[in-house]
């Protein structure tokens, strides 16, 4: 649908014409006009969409919905062409010129009023006549379906209604869920229990609660049951007539024919009466929003007596209201591991094999095997399908690269599309151009979450909220589509932040059809090229062999490369040239080399990455760039900003530093860039690093910064010390703080600073440290704390322990005595603990009721430690150890047969001894590998 694009012209886009039009005669009321229109427009396009879940769309909407998106786009190519045109202008000699420059610019913009007037009312009669179409079609009415509505009457295919008939021997992966969720609701408390079942689309979730309903033991266990769909169109009425029916037809007995009239108060009424003194078992299927569940259960009486509720959803928010904990269960139900795929798979395909694969068909089927993900659905439907086919392997290689083209077009698998969609069609509207978003990366690619995040806004998505800054609100919508099951969590800190996330192969699958509502356009993705034509957005995978005429507009707003092989120069010209609309470049990882000085036109740019680049350096006209918000140069060659970039006042975010190839260097002492006086003058920036503490005058300018949340500086000698403490002193939203000395034997000094940033989160120090700043203990909101280099002689512990969310603890010869002794009732939140190169430390003792939540253990390089950390089996929690370079008997003292100490250890599920080998390549063993003993006697 083109219910986004019309949405941000409204919000972002007009607003800003209507403010520089104001002084233009006749072109204010015209605006006004166009915002009225595509308000009212927007109305057609939410009931169209609406109406798009129950049946497919006609030809005649698909032709005006894409009408009115290339006419939203259209309106946002002429405020942002008008808006490009009032800041031209001739440069230098200004001051003698000025007045001259006034009446020049003046002129400009009066030329460009009348433009863009005639512009504007042929935008306003297209669009009257856009609603006037969609009046006499009855785009609005979703009752009537609007034209061809009895070709399209037809239900289609919903495979949800087969896995409810699906055979024992045809399930595979879920015995052990089936036995859990079994477990939970007949062995459960004489309270109700509540079952969650969660998961995406297709995952098998009715398919899993299906065999647990039908189990036998389930079935002797309780006196009447029912089984409830409810979907996204339920009726509050229809589904309590239909558990009553249900629930009397489990105990053979006939149903009040009045339920047929009862509105729902009496049906409410009837369904607690009947079930007072009844042991019930009912599922919820399908469930979509949690207001449906809180109706269910005035109905549902809570009568001791060991009843059951199970409800599925795509949706963690959905929750059943007001339960006690010990009778509430949550199952996630994840994909398929690959065997049982394999094995579910072959069942398919390979019925009159045996369920055996042809062994010159293994290698394309594992292929399809793989881009179904563990997905029950896309695997039986493809399989299904499959089977039916010859086995020829020149056909089965076509399968991969025409997958997106058979979801849309083939009967047998349309189902795939139709059942992922209705999470997509549950979006609010905020939600589904981020959504669609994922569609610009790759198969299977790892998205760095901040990243997508600053995309978003650049992009326009993001919708400012009171009391947040766009970044919160962002995550907020991130978190949004995780819990809708939309979107896969891959990587999570300690301290439960989001690192990393993808979708799933499948779900992009129908976001790449869905696609045009965000103009994207794949380019030359190897042999399977997923769209031609001219795209608003392209994301440009692994190459370009695609001749640039066929991809290339004047029009395009955003580029995103990824896993390119090669970007020629002749592409970096046509961008920066020909793109002058252009508000996100994203050439992160691209084999690029430079930045053509052509940058500087491109007035709109909001967004430019050239992360983990070849680039260099960065030209004189960046400074034209006054819309630019992110400017990302992480890992890439730049090691100096240009004076230029003080004059990027919107600027949010900006990261930069040189990797060195020294991996222990690197990790402690990365190389800052060099950022040039004026940084005061970048009021907006949020995140700021890694930069270089050149001057106590540049340092104080940083106290400008009063919204930074992330800063990281470095190269900080001991007289900069107080400087700085007085700048940390303004920055009240600080959140993330890493400050490196020039040399480990440098001393930081920051014992000044009296109030430390309230709300700082992460606080790493790099450098000597004559003893522990007193202001650290006042960090209530700290999570991580690493000490790299700072060789304390006073035990830490005491200061630290009384951190109430203190999560992530790192030492890197930070302390040089003897001992350190967590006591018992200290670092309660603590999960991870770091202990690496203590030369001096000989003894670790932990008492019983300390760290009573750790997860994970690193112990490395500390040769005097020969003896097994006193109290480690007190940790029950503890999941993880790893051992760095330790001692020979240290290793050996708790090997499982020999070891004395393997008692203190053995509940530990993982632990691994990590040796260097050659330079910085280690070699890990397992406890107990006979591999390790014997490089241990050596």
């Amino acid at each position: 649908m083109a219910e986004s694009a019309v949405s941000l012209v409204i919000e972002n886009l007009v607003p800003l014409l209507v403010q520089e039009a104001r002084l233009l005669e006749g072109i204010h009321d015209k605006v006004e006009s166009i915002k009225g229109e595509l308000e009212f427009i927007q109305s057609f396009l939410r009931d169209a969409d609406a109406r798009a879940e129950k049946v497919d769309m006609s030809n005649v909407e698909k032709t005006w919905v894409k009408q009115i998106r290339e006419e939203a786009y259209h309106i946002e190519d002429v405020i942002d062409e008008y808006i490009l045109h009032c800041t031209k202008g001739p440069y230098g000699q200004r001051q003698r010129f000025h007045f001259l420059l006034k009446i020049f610019q003046f002129t400009i913009k009066l030329k460009a009023g009348y433009v863009i007037a005639s512009r504007i009312q042929d935008i306003n009669r297209n669009l009257q006549e856009k609603r006037e179409i969609a009046i006499r079609y009855h785009f609005n009415t979703i009752e009537q379906g609007g034209p061809s509505s009895d070709a399209r009457s037809v239900a289609w295919p919903d495979p949800r209604v087969a896995s409810l008939f699906i055979e024992e021997a045809e399930v595979v992966g879920i015995e052990s869920h089936r036995d859990k969720l079994i477990n939970w609701l007949v062995k459960g408390p004489s309270n109700r229990t509540v079952i969650l079942v969660i998961g995406t689309g297709g995952v098998g979730k009715t398919t899993l609660v299906k065999k647990v309903y039908d189990n036998e033991k389930v079935v002797a266990q309780f006196d009447c049951c029912a089984w409830i769909t409810v979907s996204k169109s339920y009726k509050m009425e229809e589904l309590f007539r239909d558990m009553i029916k249900q629930f009397y037809e489990a105990r053979n007995e006939f149903a009040p024919k009045e339920i047929d009239t009862m509105e729902e108060i009496k049906l409410i009424k009837e369904l607690r009466h009947y079930l007072d003194e009844q042991r019930y078992v009912v599922v919820f299927d399908d469930v979509w929003d949690t207001d449906v569940l809180e109706r269910i259960k005035l109905a549902l009486p809570n009568n001791k007596k060991g009843s059951g509720i199970v409800i599925t959803t795509q949706n963690e928010n959905v929750a059943f209201p007001h339960i006690e904990s010990s009778s509430y269960y949550v199952h996630k139900q994840e994909p398929l591991p690959s065997e049982k795929a394999w094995e579910l798979f072959c069942k398919k395909v390979f019925q009159l094999e045996g369920g055996n694969c042809p062994l010159e068909l293994v290698e394309p089927s594992r292929n399809i095997v793989e881009r179904c993900e563990g997905l029950p659905l896309a695997i039986v439907a493809i399989g299904g399908l499959l089977s039916t086919k010859d086995k020829v392997v020149s056909e089965w290689n076509k399968w991969p690269c025409s997958l997106s083209f058979e979801l849309e077009t083939n009967s047998c698998l349309i189902s795939i599309s139709k059942i992922l969609s209705l999470s997509y069609h549950d979006l609010p509207y905020n939600l589904k151009a981020c959504f669609l978003y994922f569609g610009m990366f790759p198969e299977a690619y790892s998205i760095n979450c901040a990243r997508l995040i600053r995309l978003w806004i650049a992009e326009g998505f993001v919708k400012e909220k009171q009391g947040k800054i766009l970044e919160d609100v962002a995550q907020d919508y991130l978190k949004q589509l995780i819990h809708r099951s939309l979107v896969q969590v891959e990587w999570v800190d300690f301290d439960g932040s989001i690192r990393t996330c993808r979708v799933h192969d499948m779900i992009r699958e129908v976001i790449v059809s869905r696609s045009e509502e965000l103009s994207c356009c794949h380019v030359s993705i190897r042999d399977c090229s997923s769209s031609d034509g001219i795209g608003r957005r392209l994301s440009i995978h692994n190459s370009l062999d695609t001749p640039l005429k066929i991809t290339t507009s004047s029009k395009t707003r955003s580029i995103i490369v990824s896993r390119a092989d090669e970007v020629p120069n002749s592409f970096l010209t046509t961008c920066f040239e020909t793109f002058k609309l252009m508000k996100v470049m994203d050439f992160e990882c691209a084999p690029i080399t430079y930045i053509p000085k052509e940058v500087g036109n491109l007035f709109h740019l909001r967004y430019l990455s050239l992360r983990d680049t070849k680039v260099q350096m960065l030209p004189k006209s960046i400074n034209k760039l006054h819309n630019l918000e992110t400017l990302d140069l992480k890992r890439s060659l730049v090691s100096k900003l240009p004076t230029e970039i003080s004059g990027l006042c919107k600027l949010r975010y900006l990261a930069a530093y040189v990797e060195n190839d020294d991996m222990e260097y690197h990790i402690n002492f990365r190389k800052a860039i060099k950022v040039p006086s004026g940084i005061g003058h970048l009021e907006s920036l949020q995140k700021l690093y890694n930069v270089e503490a050149c001057s106590n005058a540049f340092i104080a300018e940083l106290g400008k910064l009063r919204l930074l949340r992330k800063l990281e500086i470095t190269k900080l000698k001991r007289e900069n010390g107080k400087t700085l403490c007085i700048a940390l002193k303004k920055m009240s939203d600080l959140r993330s703080l890493r400050i490196g000395a020039t040399s480990e034997e440098e001393i930081l000094e920051l014992q000044s600073m009296s109030s430390p940033p309230p709300f700082l989160q992460c606080l790493i120090l790099v450098g000597r440290l004559e003893k522990l700043p007193e202001w650290i203990s006042n960090l209530k909101n700290i999570v991580t704390i690493a000490l790299y280099w700072s060789r304390l002689t006073n035990d830490p512990l005491k200061f630290l322990q009384v951190l109430p969310n203190l999560m992530n603890l790192r030492f890197l010869d930070g302390y040089e005595g003897e001992q350190l002794h967590f006591e018992g009732g200290g670092f309660q939140k603590l999960k991870y603990l770091m202990l690496e190169k203590l030369g001096g430390l000989n003894r670790l003792k932990i008492d019983d009721g300390g760290l009573p939540l750790l997860e994970k253990l690193r112990i490395g390089h500390s040769p005097h430690l020969k003896e097994v950390p006193s109290g480690v089996h007190h940790l029950k929690g503890l999941k993880n150890i790893e051992y760095y370079d330790m001692p020979r008997e240290f290793v050996l003292s708790m090997q499982p047969d020999e070891g004395p100490n393997f008692w203190k250890v053995k509940h530990v599920h993982s632990i691994s001894f990590w040796y260097r080998i050659q330079g910085e390549k280690y070699k890990t063993y397992k406890l107990g590998d006979p591999e390790l003993l014997d490089f241990l006697r050596s």
